[in-house]
C-alpha cells in the first residue's frame, strides 16, 4: 500500500518552501495560549541559554495576547500590544528568541532589517512591504493547513482520475439485450471494466505501476511573456513586479501539455492539482488575515541603523524618514496588500539593535513610546559559551555528532575541549569584532574541518575532540592576532 499511505509531503512541501511557520489559531486553539509564563519560559531555555530578563518580557508579552481574548469586547480592541525593544551586540541570542516565540506560539512571523527601508518617495522597499510580506508568510501557512484538511479526499479523486488515465472507461455497448422493448444495454461491458479496473486499482496500491508510463496533460512550465509597464507608487517596486506577476497569471488561461509520466509522479501531479481545487482560496485569505491582525509577530532587526546620531537638517533617507515610516505601523494603521486590508493594531513588534554607536534615546520621541519595554541583554562569556555548546536542544556539538555520525565517524568532545573552544571564542571576540555565540560557528567549523574532509573516505572510527586536539589545530592562527581576525 505504498501509494496509499504516501503522506501529503507533495503539496505541503511545495507550500512550505516559502513559509516560516507559522500563523497562530484564534483564542484557546494553540499551545501559547495554554502555558503560563514560567512555561514559555521553560521552553525557550531548551533554545536559549541565559538572556532571562528577554525571556521574561517576551513571556509577558506573549501572556498579555493571551489575556486581551479573554477581556470584555467592548474594551479588546484598546489593549494594545507590548512591543519590546532588544538592546545588545549581535550573537546574543535577540533573533533566536524571537524565532523560537513564533515557533511556540505558530504564529505567523518574519524578521526585517531597518537598515533596508528607505523613506516613502525614494527607490527601495517601504516598511509597509514588511506587513504584506507578513500577509504572504501567514497566508501560505494557512494554506498548508487546509491542504492537510482536504488531502486524503485529493488521493482519492487523484486514484480516480489516474484509473481513468489507466484504462479509459469504453463507450457505451449499442447491442440490443434481446428483450420486448428493445432497450440499449451495457451491462456485460461495465460488469467486465469494472473488474479490469479494481485489478488496476489492487496493483497500483501495490505500487507495481509505479514504473510504467502514462500520456497525460499537465500544465506547461512556460509562462506568456508579462508586458513590461511603467508605474509610479508609493510601493517598493518589488512589490509592484510581484503584484503584476499575480495579476497577470490570472488574466492568462494555464496552458497544458501532453506529456509522458511515471504512474507514481502522475499521481502526485494530480493529487496536488485535486488539493488546489478542494482548497477554499477565500477562506484561507480571511484565516490568513485575521490571524496576522491577530497574533502577526515582526522583527525589526538593526533599528539602531535607523538612529539619528547627530542633529542634521534637511531630509536623511535611511534614518529619520524610515523611523517617521515605521510610526503609523507600529501604532496601528490599515495597510493594503494583495490580500485586502490589514490592521496592523494588534501585531507584536521586537525590535533590536546593538546601539553601540548610536543609543535609544536618539529614535523619535514618538517611536521610543511605541517600545514600552526595553530589555538589555546580557554579553556572553566562556561559561555562556561551555553552555550554549552543550544544553540547547540542538546544540552545536549535537548537531557535528550526528552529521559525521551518517558517515561513520564517532565524535568525542571531552570537557576540557568543550572549556577550550568556549575560552578561544572568549578571546577573539575580546580582540576583534564581539559576534557572540556566532564565533562558535567559524571556531568549531575550523576544528573539524579535516575529520569533516576525510569521513567519506574513511572506514568507522572514533575522534577524540579534546584540548590538545584543538590547539593543535588553532595554535597558529590564535598566535597570529591578525590571521586570527580573518580566519576566527
Amino acid at each position: 500500500m505504498a501509494n496509499k499511505n504516501k503522506i501529503s509531503k507533495i503539496s505541503k512541501n511545495a507550500l512550505n518552501s516559502n513559509a516560516s511557520n507559522e500563523v497562530n489559531g484564534v483564542k484557546g486553539s494553540n499551545k501559547i495560549d495554554f502555558l503560563k509564563p514560567k512555561e514559555i519560559i521553560k521552553e525557550l531555555d531548551k533554545y536559549v541559554i541565559g538572556q532571562d530578563n528577554a525571556k521574561k518580557s517576551v513571556a509577558i508579552a506573549l501572556r498579555t495576547r493571551f489575556r486581551r481574548n479573554s477581556v470584555p469586547d467592548e474594551i479588546r480592541d484598546d489593549i494594545v500590544p507590548k512591543n519590546i525593544l532588544l538592546i545588545g551586540p549581535t550573537g546574543v541570542g535577540k533573533t533566536e528568541i524571537a524565532r523560537r516565540i513564533a515557533k511556540l506560539s505558530d504564529s505567523p512571523f518574519i524578521k526585517v532589517e531597518a537598515s533596508k527601508f528607505t523613506e516613502v518617495g525614494y527607490m527601495g522597499r517601504d516598511v509597509e512591504s514588511m506587513v504584506r510580506d507578513l500577509v504572504e508568510t501567514a497566508f501560505i501557512g494557512e494554506k498548508v493547513r487546509e491542504t492537510e484538511q482536504v488531502i486524503d479526499k485529493a488521493k482519492q479523486n487523484a486514484e480516480e482520475l489516474l484509473l481513468d488515465i489507466l484504462i479509459p472507461r469504453p463507450p457505451k455497448s449499442s447491442k440490443k439485450n434481446g428483450g420486448a422493448n428493445g432497450n440499449i444495454t451495457d451491462e456485460p461491458d461495465k460488469n467486465s471494466y469494472a473488474g479490469t479496473r479494481e485489478k488496476f486499482r489492487k496493483m497500483f496500491l501495490d505500487g507495481k505501476l509505479n514504473e510504467r508510463f502514462v500520456e497525460m496533460e499537465v500544465k506547461s512550465s512556460s509562462k506568456p511573456p508579462i508586458p513590461v509597464i511603467e508605474i509610479f507608487s508609493q510601493s517598493g517596486m518589488d512589490d509592484i513586479g510581484q503584484d503584476f506577476k499575480d495579476i497577470f497569471s490570472n488574466i492568462f488561461p494555464k496552458q497544458k501539455k501532453l506529456e509522458k509520466v511515471r504512474v507514481s509522479e502522475a499521481f502526485d501531479i494530480l493529487v496536488r492539482e485535486e488539493s488546489e481545487r478542494l482548497v477554499d482560496n477565500d477562506k484561507v485569505i480571511n484565516n490568513a488575515i485575521r490571524r496576522v491582525e491577530n497574533s502577526g509577530l515582526i522583527f525589526i532587526d538593526e533599528i539602531d541603523k535607523i538612529a539619528s546620531r547627530e542633529k542634521s537638517y534637511g531630509p536623511d533617507v535611511s534614518r529619520e524618514g524610515v523611523q517617521r515610516d515605521l510610526l503609523p505601523i507600529i501604532e496601528g494603521s490599515n495597510v493594503m496588500t494583495k490580500y485586502g486590508i490589514v490592521k496592523t493594531d494588534h501585531i507584536l513588534f521586537i525590535a533590536a539593535g546593538a546601539f553601540h554607536v548610536s543609543k535609544p534615546s536618539d529614535l523619535i520621541p514618538e517611536l521610543q513610546g511605541r517600545f514600552p519595554i526595553r530589555v538589555e541583554m546580557d554579553s556572553l562569556s566562556k561559561k555562556e559559551f561551555v553552555r550554549i555548546l552543550k544544553e540547547p536542544k540542538s546544540a552545536l556539538i549535537k548537531q557535528y555528532y550526528e552529521l559525521l555520525k551518517t558517515e561513520n565517524v564517532s565524535l568525542n568532545f571531552t570537557d576540557d575541549g568543550i572549556e577550550r573552544i568556549a575560552e578561544i571564542a572568549e578571546e577573539v571576540n575580546l580582540k576583534t569584532e564581539n559576534i557572540g555565540a556566532r564565533r562558535l560557528h567559524t571556531i568549531l567549523e575550523r576544528v573539524m574541518e579535516d575529520v569533516s574532509f576525510e569521513a567519506p573516505y574513511g572506514k568507522a572510527k572514533k575522534v577524540l575532540i579534546n584540548k590538545d586536539y584543538i590547539d593543535e589545530r588553532l595554535k597558529d592562527i590564535i598566535k597570529d592576532e591578525d590571521l586570527s581576525r580573518y580566519i576566527l
